[in-house]
Protein backbone atom coordinates (compact mmCIF):
# COMPACT_ATOMS: atom_id res chain seq x y z
CA UNK A 1 0.00 0.00 0.00
CA UNK A 2 1.65 3.79 -0.63
CA UNK A 3 1.85 5.83 1.67
CA UNK A 4 -1.30 8.33 2.24
CA UNK A 5 -1.84 11.96 2.85
CA UNK A 6 -3.58 11.62 6.77
CA UNK A 7 -7.03 10.35 7.29
CA UNK A 8 -9.02 10.67 10.02
CA UNK A 9 -8.22 7.74 11.49
CA UNK A 10 -4.71 8.71 11.46
CA UNK A 11 -5.80 11.89 13.43
CA UNK A 12 -7.32 10.25 15.85
CA UNK A 13 -4.99 7.90 16.92
CA UNK A 14 -2.20 11.35 16.41
CA UNK A 15 -4.70 13.26 19.23
CA UNK A 16 -4.56 10.19 21.59
CA UNK A 17 -0.78 9.44 21.81
CA UNK A 18 -0.47 13.66 21.88
CA UNK A 19 -2.97 13.42 25.01
CA UNK A 20 -1.67 10.22 26.38
CA UNK A 21 1.87 12.05 26.17
CA UNK A 22 0.66 15.13 27.95
CA UNK A 23 -0.83 13.16 30.80
CA UNK A 24 2.79 11.85 31.25
CA UNK A 25 3.81 15.34 31.11
CA UNK A 26 1.29 16.82 33.72
CA UNK A 27 1.74 14.24 36.07
CA UNK A 28 5.48 14.49 35.82
CA UNK A 29 5.20 18.62 36.29
CA UNK A 30 2.82 17.87 39.37
CA UNK A 31 5.77 14.97 40.47
CA UNK A 32 8.24 17.49 40.18
CA UNK A 33 6.31 19.94 41.69
CA UNK A 34 5.56 18.48 44.84
CA UNK A 35 9.05 16.11 45.29
CA UNK A 36 11.26 19.58 44.37
CA UNK A 37 9.57 21.67 46.43
CA UNK A 38 9.77 19.95 49.61
CA UNK A 39 13.51 19.29 48.29
CA UNK A 40 13.79 23.12 47.79
CA UNK A 41 11.75 24.20 51.11
CA UNK A 42 14.08 21.88 52.97
CA UNK A 43 17.09 23.49 51.23
CA UNK A 44 16.00 26.52 51.56
CA UNK A 45 15.78 26.05 55.37
CA UNK A 46 18.63 24.55 56.16
CA UNK A 47 20.32 27.32 54.40
CA UNK A 48 18.58 29.67 56.29
CA UNK A 49 19.04 28.07 59.73
CA UNK A 50 22.88 28.31 58.95
CA UNK A 51 22.74 32.08 57.78
CA UNK A 52 20.96 32.67 60.44
CA UNK A 53 23.56 31.27 62.88
CA UNK A 54 26.31 32.77 61.46
CA UNK A 55 24.65 36.29 61.76
CA UNK A 56 23.82 35.42 65.40
CA UNK A 57 27.62 34.42 65.90
CA UNK A 58 28.04 37.39 64.47
CA UNK A 59 25.94 39.59 66.41
CA UNK A 60 27.02 37.78 70.15
CA UNK A 61 30.40 39.22 69.53
CA UNK A 62 29.27 42.80 70.78
CA UNK A 63 25.59 43.00 71.85
CA UNK A 64 24.43 46.31 72.56
CA UNK A 65 23.00 47.04 75.44
CA UNK A 66 20.85 50.41 73.78
CA UNK A 67 16.89 49.24 73.02
CA UNK A 68 17.63 51.21 70.15
CA UNK A 69 20.88 50.03 69.10
CA UNK A 70 19.83 47.08 69.68
CA UNK A 71 16.39 47.31 67.15
CA UNK A 72 18.94 48.44 64.48
CA UNK A 73 21.10 45.28 64.79
CA UNK A 74 17.69 43.36 64.39
CA UNK A 75 17.11 45.23 61.16
CA UNK A 76 20.17 44.88 59.91
CA UNK A 77 20.06 41.03 60.90
CA UNK A 78 16.52 40.75 59.20
CA UNK A 79 15.22 39.46 62.13
CA UNK A 80 13.84 39.67 64.92
CA UNK A 81 16.31 39.70 68.04
CA UNK A 82 16.10 38.41 71.27
CA UNK A 83 18.78 38.49 74.59
CA UNK A 84 18.00 35.52 77.34
CA UNK A 85 19.99 35.67 80.85
CA UNK A 86 21.29 32.44 81.60
CA UNK A 87 18.16 32.11 84.07
CA UNK A 88 16.01 32.40 81.49
CA UNK A 89 14.89 36.17 81.49
CA UNK A 90 14.35 38.04 78.63
CA UNK A 91 16.55 40.90 79.10
CA UNK A 92 15.74 42.83 75.82
CA UNK A 93 13.52 41.58 72.54
CA UNK A 94 13.43 43.48 69.55
CA UNK A 95 9.77 43.56 68.68
CA UNK A 96 8.14 43.38 72.62
CA UNK A 97 8.27 44.14 75.67
CA UNK A 98 10.92 42.17 77.49
CA UNK A 99 9.80 42.74 81.08
CA UNK A 100 6.02 40.89 79.70
CA UNK A 101 7.89 37.76 78.32
CA UNK A 102 7.77 34.55 80.09
CA UNK A 103 11.18 33.15 80.92
CA UNK A 104 12.42 31.27 78.35
CA UNK A 105 14.56 28.57 80.17
CA UNK A 106 12.76 25.97 79.16
CA UNK A 107 12.93 26.97 75.33
CA UNK A 108 15.05 24.03 73.90
CA UNK A 109 16.78 26.32 71.27
CA UNK A 110 17.24 28.40 74.93
CA UNK A 111 18.71 25.72 76.10
CA UNK A 112 21.13 24.34 73.30
CA UNK A 113 23.09 28.02 73.23
CA UNK A 114 23.02 28.20 77.21
CA UNK A 115 24.66 24.69 76.51
CA UNK A 116 26.82 26.12 74.09
CA UNK A 117 25.61 25.17 71.38
CA UNK A 118 23.43 26.58 68.47
CA UNK A 119 19.97 25.37 68.60
CA UNK A 120 17.33 25.83 66.00
CA UNK A 121 13.39 25.06 66.09
CA UNK A 122 10.05 25.77 64.43
CA UNK A 123 7.37 27.39 66.63
CA UNK A 124 4.34 29.32 67.01
CA UNK A 125 5.55 32.52 69.25
CA UNK A 126 3.60 33.01 72.63
CA UNK A 127 4.19 36.62 72.87
CA UNK A 128 3.52 37.24 69.04
CA UNK A 129 1.60 34.84 68.15
CA UNK A 130 3.09 34.00 64.30
CA UNK A 131 5.50 30.68 63.80
CA UNK A 132 8.55 31.65 63.78
CA UNK A 133 11.95 29.79 62.31
CA UNK A 134 14.05 30.34 66.15
CA UNK A 135 17.42 29.89 65.83
CA UNK A 136 20.29 30.77 69.42
CA UNK A 137 23.58 30.71 69.91
CA UNK A 138 25.44 31.42 72.68
CA UNK A 139 26.95 34.36 74.11
CA UNK A 140 28.59 36.39 77.84
CA UNK A 141 26.07 35.28 80.49
CA UNK A 142 23.32 33.98 78.57
CA UNK A 143 21.93 33.38 75.37
CA UNK A 144 20.98 35.40 71.62
CA UNK A 145 17.98 34.27 69.88
CA UNK A 146 17.47 35.31 66.02
CA UNK A 147 13.86 34.29 64.99
CA UNK A 148 12.20 34.61 61.03
CA UNK A 149 8.52 34.73 60.43
CA UNK A 150 7.66 31.39 58.37
CA UNK A 151 5.35 33.34 56.08
CA UNK A 152 8.32 35.34 54.90
CA UNK A 153 10.35 31.51 54.14
CA UNK A 154 7.00 30.20 52.72
CA UNK A 155 6.57 33.29 50.41
CA UNK A 156 10.65 32.78 49.53
CA UNK A 157 10.13 28.85 49.02
CA UNK A 158 6.69 30.00 47.14
CA UNK A 159 8.95 31.71 44.43
CA UNK A 160 11.77 28.78 44.27
CA UNK A 161 9.01 26.84 43.65
CA UNK A 162 7.46 28.92 40.88
CA UNK A 163 10.68 29.53 39.34
CA UNK A 164 11.23 25.54 39.26
CA UNK A 165 8.06 25.06 37.89
CA UNK A 166 8.03 28.02 35.15
CA UNK A 167 11.90 26.32 33.98
CA UNK A 168 10.21 22.65 34.26
CA UNK A 169 7.69 23.54 31.92
CA UNK A 170 9.90 25.33 29.56
CA UNK A 171 12.04 22.27 29.32
CA UNK A 172 9.23 20.31 28.75
CA UNK A 173 8.54 21.74 25.45
CA UNK A 174 11.31 20.03 23.60
CA UNK A 175 9.94 17.07 24.74
CA UNK A 176 6.60 17.97 23.80
CA UNK A 177 7.53 19.13 20.70
CA UNK A 178 9.50 15.64 19.65
CA UNK A 179 6.32 14.02 21.36
CA UNK A 180 4.11 15.53 18.70
CA UNK A 181 6.76 14.32 15.85
CA UNK A 182 6.71 11.04 17.30
CA UNK A 183 3.15 10.87 17.49
CA UNK A 184 2.33 11.84 14.10
CA UNK A 185 4.85 9.34 12.97
CA UNK A 186 3.35 6.44 14.59
CA UNK A 187 -0.38 7.25 14.32
CA UNK A 188 0.73 7.37 10.27
CA UNK A 189 1.92 4.24 10.43
CA UNK A 190 -0.52 2.49 13.09
CA UNK A 191 -3.26 3.98 10.57
CA UNK A 192 -1.66 2.02 7.55
CA UNK A 193 -1.50 -0.60 9.41
CA UNK A 194 -4.97 -0.44 10.26
CA UNK A 195 -5.75 0.65 7.10
CA UNK A 196 -4.10 -2.80 5.33
CA UNK A 197 -6.00 -4.94 7.66
CA UNK A 198 -9.30 -3.46 6.54
CA UNK A 199 -8.19 -4.51 2.91
CA UNK A 200 -7.50 -8.05 4.13
CA UNK A 201 -10.59 -8.19 5.69
CA UNK A 202 -12.10 -7.07 2.08
CA UNK A 203 -10.35 -9.92 0.36
CA UNK A 204 -7.88 -8.02 -0.87
CA UNK A 205 -5.01 -10.24 -0.44
CA UNK A 206 -2.82 -8.57 -3.73
CA UNK A 207 -2.50 -5.09 -1.22
CA UNK A 208 0.50 -5.05 0.29
CA UNK A 209 2.72 -2.29 2.97
CA UNK A 210 5.14 -0.65 1.42
CA UNK A 211 8.77 -0.43 2.72
CA UNK A 212 9.02 -2.25 5.93
CA UNK A 213 11.42 -0.58 8.79
CA UNK A 214 13.46 -2.63 10.89
CA UNK A 215 11.68 -1.75 14.42
CA UNK A 216 8.72 -3.54 16.53
CA UNK A 217 6.37 -1.65 14.05
CA UNK A 218 8.45 -2.84 10.78
CA UNK A 219 8.19 -6.60 11.95
CA UNK A 220 4.51 -6.02 12.60
CA UNK A 221 4.43 -4.66 8.73
CA UNK A 222 6.74 -7.57 7.55
CA UNK A 223 4.21 -10.07 9.54
CA UNK A 224 1.34 -8.64 7.87
CA UNK A 225 2.82 -8.74 4.88
CA UNK A 226 3.52 -12.34 5.35
CA UNK A 227 0.33 -12.99 6.74
CA UNK A 228 -1.54 -11.13 2.73
CA UNK A 229 0.76 -13.07 0.75
CA UNK A 230 0.15 -16.84 2.74
CA UNK A 231 -3.63 -15.95 2.40
CA UNK A 232 -3.15 -14.78 -1.67
CA UNK A 233 -1.51 -18.30 -2.05
CA UNK A 234 -4.47 -20.24 -0.69
CA UNK A 235 -6.55 -18.08 -2.11
CA UNK A 236 -5.54 -18.61 -5.49
CA UNK A 237 -4.80 -22.60 -4.63
CA UNK A 238 -9.06 -22.51 -3.60
CA UNK A 239 -9.73 -20.78 -6.77
CA UNK A 240 -7.41 -23.02 -8.77
CA UNK A 241 -8.96 -26.22 -6.65
CA UNK A 242 -12.79 -24.67 -7.50
CA UNK A 243 -11.58 -24.50 -10.98
CA UNK A 244 -10.42 -28.10 -10.86
CA UNK A 245 -13.29 -29.30 -9.70
CA UNK A 246 -15.95 -27.54 -11.97
CA UNK A 247 -13.00 -29.13 -14.52
CA UNK A 248 -13.13 -32.53 -12.61
CA UNK A 249 -17.81 -32.29 -12.52
CA UNK A 250 -17.61 -31.66 -16.42
CA UNK A 251 -15.24 -34.62 -16.95
CA UNK A 252 -17.05 -36.96 -14.64
CA UNK A 253 -20.38 -35.69 -16.32
CA UNK A 254 -18.82 -36.23 -19.76
CA UNK A 255 -17.65 -39.53 -19.30
CA UNK A 256 -20.85 -40.28 -17.66
CA UNK A 257 -22.68 -39.32 -20.78
CA UNK A 258 -19.67 -41.23 -23.38
CA UNK A 259 -20.19 -44.55 -20.82
CA UNK A 260 -23.99 -44.34 -21.50
CA UNK A 261 -23.95 -43.74 -25.24
CA UNK A 262 -21.13 -46.07 -25.89
CA UNK A 263 -22.86 -49.11 -23.60
CA UNK A 264 -26.29 -48.06 -25.17
CA UNK A 265 -25.56 -49.24 -28.67
CA UNK A 266 -24.31 -52.83 -28.10
CA UNK A 267 -26.68 -53.15 -25.57
CA UNK A 268 -29.33 -52.18 -27.68
CA UNK A 269 -27.68 -54.31 -30.59
CA UNK A 270 -27.67 -57.79 -27.83
CA UNK A 271 -31.16 -56.78 -26.91
CA UNK A 272 -32.64 -56.46 -30.42
CA UNK A 273 -31.01 -59.52 -31.84
CA UNK A 274 -31.75 -61.86 -28.53
CA UNK A 275 -35.30 -60.68 -29.23
CA UNK A 276 -35.37 -61.38 -32.51
CA UNK A 277 -33.98 -64.93 -32.10
CA UNK A 278 -36.64 -65.54 -29.16
CA UNK A 279 -39.58 -65.11 -31.39
CA UNK A 280 -38.43 -67.38 -33.72
CA UNK A 281 -35.41 -66.51 -35.75
CA UNK A 282 -33.32 -69.05 -33.38
CA UNK A 283 -34.94 -72.00 -36.14
CA UNK A 284 -33.82 -70.47 -39.17
CA UNK A 285 -30.16 -71.33 -40.66
CA UNK A 286 -30.07 -68.47 -42.96
CA UNK A 287 -29.90 -66.05 -40.13
CA UNK A 288 -29.50 -67.83 -36.72
CA UNK A 289 -25.69 -67.91 -36.96
CA UNK A 290 -25.54 -64.24 -38.19
CA UNK A 291 -27.28 -62.99 -35.14
CA UNK A 292 -25.74 -65.06 -33.07
CA UNK A 293 -22.11 -63.82 -34.41
CA UNK A 294 -23.64 -60.13 -34.17
CA UNK A 295 -24.71 -60.27 -30.68
CA UNK A 296 -20.63 -62.04 -29.65
CA UNK A 297 -19.52 -59.00 -31.30
CA UNK A 298 -21.61 -56.72 -29.40
CA UNK A 299 -20.62 -58.69 -25.74
CA UNK A 300 -17.02 -58.33 -26.46
CA UNK A 301 -17.19 -55.03 -26.88
CA UNK A 302 -18.77 -55.05 -23.79
CA UNK A 303 -16.21 -56.49 -22.45
CA UNK A 304 -13.28 -54.44 -23.64
CA UNK A 305 -15.43 -51.91 -22.46
CA UNK A 306 -15.66 -52.79 -18.97
CA UNK A 307 -12.23 -53.76 -18.98
CA UNK A 308 -10.51 -50.59 -20.02
CA UNK A 309 -13.21 -48.65 -17.75
CA UNK A 310 -11.92 -50.71 -15.03
CA UNK A 311 -8.18 -49.66 -15.53
CA UNK A 312 -9.08 -45.75 -15.51
CA UNK A 313 -10.98 -46.41 -12.97
CA UNK A 314 -8.08 -48.12 -10.86
CA UNK A 315 -5.74 -45.02 -11.98
CA UNK A 316 -8.34 -42.71 -11.05
CA UNK A 317 -8.87 -43.93 -7.88
CA UNK A 318 -5.00 -44.32 -7.09
CA UNK A 319 -5.33 -48.37 -7.42
CA UNK A 320 -3.09 -49.42 -10.21
CA UNK A 321 0.02 -50.58 -8.71
CA UNK A 322 3.70 -50.05 -10.46
CA UNK A 323 6.37 -52.64 -10.03
CA UNK A 324 9.41 -50.93 -11.22
CA UNK A 325 12.43 -52.59 -12.09
CA UNK A 326 15.36 -51.92 -14.99
CA UNK A 327 14.44 -54.60 -17.81
CA UNK A 328 15.82 -54.69 -21.34
CA UNK A 329 13.57 -52.49 -23.78
CA UNK A 330 14.27 -55.45 -27.11
CA UNK A 331 13.07 -58.10 -25.06
CA UNK A 332 9.94 -56.50 -23.80
CA UNK A 333 8.89 -55.44 -27.25
CA UNK A 334 9.44 -58.81 -28.62
CA UNK A 335 7.35 -60.22 -26.64
CA UNK A 336 4.29 -57.88 -27.37
CA UNK A 337 5.31 -58.41 -31.02
CA UNK A 338 5.52 -62.38 -30.70
CA UNK A 339 2.02 -62.28 -28.71
CA UNK A 340 0.02 -59.72 -31.49
CA UNK A 341 1.71 -62.19 -34.92
CA UNK A 342 -1.22 -64.19 -34.81
CA UNK A 343 -3.39 -60.94 -35.04
CA UNK A 344 -1.82 -59.47 -38.06
CA UNK A 345 -1.45 -62.91 -39.92
CA UNK A 346 -5.22 -63.19 -39.34
CA UNK A 347 -5.25 -59.65 -41.14
CA UNK A 348 -2.45 -60.83 -43.73
CA UNK A 349 -0.43 -57.50 -42.50
CA UNK A 350 3.39 -58.00 -42.03
CA UNK A 351 4.28 -57.52 -38.24
CA UNK A 352 8.94 -56.37 -38.10
CA UNK A 353 10.88 -55.78 -35.23
CA UNK A 354 13.56 -53.62 -35.33
CA UNK A 355 15.89 -53.76 -32.30
CA UNK A 356 18.30 -51.23 -30.91
CA UNK A 357 22.15 -51.98 -31.77
CA UNK A 358 22.91 -51.14 -27.28
CA UNK A 359 20.63 -53.42 -26.27
CA UNK A 360 19.26 -50.49 -24.04
CA UNK A 361 17.17 -50.77 -20.36
CA UNK A 362 14.53 -48.52 -18.93
CA UNK A 363 13.38 -48.17 -15.50
CA UNK A 364 9.32 -49.57 -15.76
CA UNK A 365 7.25 -51.49 -15.31
CA UNK A 366 6.58 -54.88 -17.50
CA UNK A 367 3.17 -55.00 -17.24
CA UNK A 368 2.49 -51.09 -18.10
CA UNK A 369 4.62 -51.35 -21.10
CA UNK A 370 2.88 -54.39 -22.54
CA UNK A 371 -0.36 -52.68 -22.30
CA UNK A 372 0.86 -49.65 -23.53
CA UNK A 373 2.66 -51.64 -26.70
CA UNK A 374 -0.47 -54.10 -27.27
CA UNK A 375 -2.80 -50.98 -27.38
CA UNK A 376 -0.51 -49.79 -29.81
CA UNK A 377 -0.12 -52.23 -31.92
CA UNK A 378 -3.66 -53.20 -32.18
CA UNK A 379 -4.73 -49.77 -33.07
CA UNK A 380 -2.34 -49.97 -35.82
CA UNK A 381 -3.77 -53.45 -36.73
CA UNK A 382 -7.33 -51.95 -36.67
CA UNK A 383 -6.50 -49.16 -39.02
CA UNK A 384 -3.86 -50.64 -41.31
CA UNK A 385 -5.24 -52.56 -44.41
CA UNK A 386 -5.15 -56.34 -45.64
CA UNK A 387 -1.28 -56.71 -47.12
CA UNK A 388 0.15 -53.61 -44.97
CA UNK A 389 2.89 -53.03 -42.58
CA UNK A 390 3.75 -52.56 -39.27
CA UNK A 391 7.28 -51.65 -37.97
CA UNK A 392 7.73 -51.97 -34.21
CA UNK A 393 11.30 -50.61 -33.49
CA UNK A 394 13.63 -48.84 -30.70
CA UNK A 395 15.79 -46.20 -30.69
CA UNK A 396 17.88 -44.29 -27.90
CA UNK A 397 17.41 -40.47 -27.50
CA UNK A 398 21.22 -39.29 -26.86
CA UNK A 399 22.13 -37.58 -25.38
CA UNK A 400 18.68 -37.83 -23.86
CA UNK A 401 18.51 -40.24 -20.55
CA UNK A 402 15.46 -41.78 -22.27
CA UNK A 403 14.41 -44.72 -24.94
CA UNK A 404 11.64 -44.20 -27.35
CA UNK A 405 9.83 -47.26 -28.66
CA UNK A 406 7.96 -46.80 -31.65
CA UNK A 407 5.07 -48.04 -34.18
CA UNK A 408 4.69 -47.05 -37.38
CA UNK A 409 1.75 -48.75 -39.24
CA UNK A 410 1.30 -47.93 -43.18
CA UNK A 411 -2.26 -47.33 -42.24
CA UNK A 412 -5.00 -44.53 -43.88
CA UNK A 413 -3.64 -41.93 -41.71
CA UNK A 414 -5.19 -39.74 -39.21
CA UNK A 415 -6.01 -36.00 -40.35
CA UNK A 416 -3.95 -33.29 -38.92
CA UNK A 417 -6.42 -31.37 -37.41
CA UNK A 418 -7.70 -34.47 -34.73
CA UNK A 419 -3.91 -35.22 -33.88
CA UNK A 420 -4.34 -32.99 -30.32
CA UNK A 421 -6.91 -34.24 -29.29
CA UNK A 422 -6.25 -37.93 -29.94
CA UNK A 423 -5.31 -38.96 -26.71
CA UNK A 424 -8.32 -38.11 -25.34
CA UNK A 425 -11.21 -40.52 -23.69
CA UNK A 426 -14.09 -41.46 -26.46
CA UNK A 427 -12.66 -39.08 -28.89
CA UNK A 428 -12.30 -40.94 -32.29
CA UNK A 429 -11.82 -39.52 -35.80
CA UNK A 430 -14.10 -41.81 -37.62
CA UNK A 431 -16.40 -43.10 -34.56
CA UNK A 432 -18.45 -45.14 -37.13
CA UNK A 433 -15.34 -47.22 -38.58
CA UNK A 434 -14.35 -47.56 -34.84
CA UNK A 435 -17.02 -48.86 -33.88
CA UNK A 436 -17.35 -51.36 -36.72
CA UNK A 437 -13.73 -52.49 -35.59
CA UNK A 438 -14.58 -52.69 -31.88
CA UNK A 439 -13.10 -49.53 -30.39
CA UNK A 440 -13.59 -48.35 -27.18
CA UNK A 441 -12.19 -45.06 -27.45
CA UNK A 442 -9.94 -45.46 -24.39
CA UNK A 443 -6.91 -47.01 -25.59
CA UNK A 444 -4.79 -44.44 -26.73
CA UNK A 445 -5.77 -42.46 -22.88
CA UNK A 446 -4.62 -45.42 -21.67
CA UNK A 447 -1.54 -45.57 -23.18
CA UNK A 448 -0.68 -41.75 -22.26
CA UNK A 449 -1.37 -42.22 -18.49
CA UNK A 450 0.45 -45.48 -18.39
CA UNK A 451 3.58 -43.64 -19.89
CA UNK A 452 3.24 -40.64 -17.92
CA UNK A 453 2.84 -42.56 -14.68
CA UNK A 454 6.49 -44.14 -15.50
CA UNK A 455 7.81 -40.91 -16.04
CA UNK A 456 7.43 -41.16 -20.27
CA UNK A 457 5.69 -39.14 -22.89
CA UNK A 458 3.93 -40.07 -25.49
CA UNK A 459 3.58 -38.02 -29.25
CA UNK A 460 1.65 -39.63 -32.99
CA UNK A 461 2.72 -38.32 -36.31
CA UNK A 462 0.58 -39.14 -39.01
CA UNK A 463 -0.27 -38.12 -42.65
CA UNK A 464 -3.82 -38.96 -44.27
CA UNK A 465 -3.23 -42.08 -46.78
CA UNK A 466 0.35 -42.21 -45.45
CA UNK A 467 0.56 -44.11 -42.16
CA UNK A 468 0.71 -43.16 -38.19
CA UNK A 469 3.79 -43.31 -35.80
CA UNK A 470 3.36 -43.51 -32.23
CA UNK A 471 5.96 -43.49 -30.20
CA UNK A 472 6.51 -43.38 -26.42
CA UNK A 473 9.81 -42.82 -24.33
CA UNK A 474 10.97 -44.79 -21.17
CA UNK A 475 13.26 -43.26 -18.70
CA UNK A 476 17.12 -45.80 -18.08
CA UNK A 477 16.96 -44.53 -14.63
CA UNK A 478 14.56 -44.14 -11.96
CA UNK A 479 13.19 -40.83 -11.87
CA UNK A 480 11.80 -41.56 -8.78
CA UNK A 481 8.15 -42.09 -9.68
CA UNK A 482 5.49 -43.35 -7.17
CA UNK A 483 4.56 -46.95 -7.23
CA UNK A 484 1.01 -46.11 -6.91
CA UNK A 485 -0.33 -44.09 -9.69
CA UNK A 486 -1.10 -40.52 -9.25
CA UNK A 487 -1.97 -38.86 -12.14
CA UNK A 488 -5.37 -36.87 -11.50
CA UNK A 489 -4.73 -34.09 -13.10
CA UNK A 490 -4.06 -35.72 -16.25
CA UNK A 491 -7.36 -37.47 -16.46
CA UNK A 492 -9.05 -33.90 -15.77
CA UNK A 493 -7.82 -32.84 -19.02
CA UNK A 494 -8.38 -36.00 -21.24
Amino acid sequence: MKRRSDSPLTGKIFFKLIGAVLCLLVVALVAVDFFASKVAESTYLETLERELVDKGRMLAIAVPSDPVQFEKYAKAARGRLTLIARDGRVLADSEASADKMENHSNRSEVQAALAGQAGSIRRKSPTLGVPFLYVAVPVKDGALRLAVPLSEIQSQVDAIRRRMLASTALAFLPAILLAALFARWVSRRLGLIIEYSAELAKGNFQARLASPGTDELGLLERKLNETGETLEGMFQKLEREHAELEKLERVRKDFVINVSHELRTPLASIQGYTETLLDGAIHDPDHNIRFLGIIRQNAERLANLTADLLTLSRVELKQQKFQFASYHVDQLVQNTVDSMLPLAQKKNITIQFSPSTSRPEAFCDSEAVNQVLTNLVDNALKYTPENGSILVGVRELDPQPFVEIYVKDSGIGIPREDLPRLFERFYRVDKARSRELGGTGLGLAIVKHLVKAQGGEVRVTSEVGQGSEFAFTLPHDDLGMSEQSDIRSELMVS
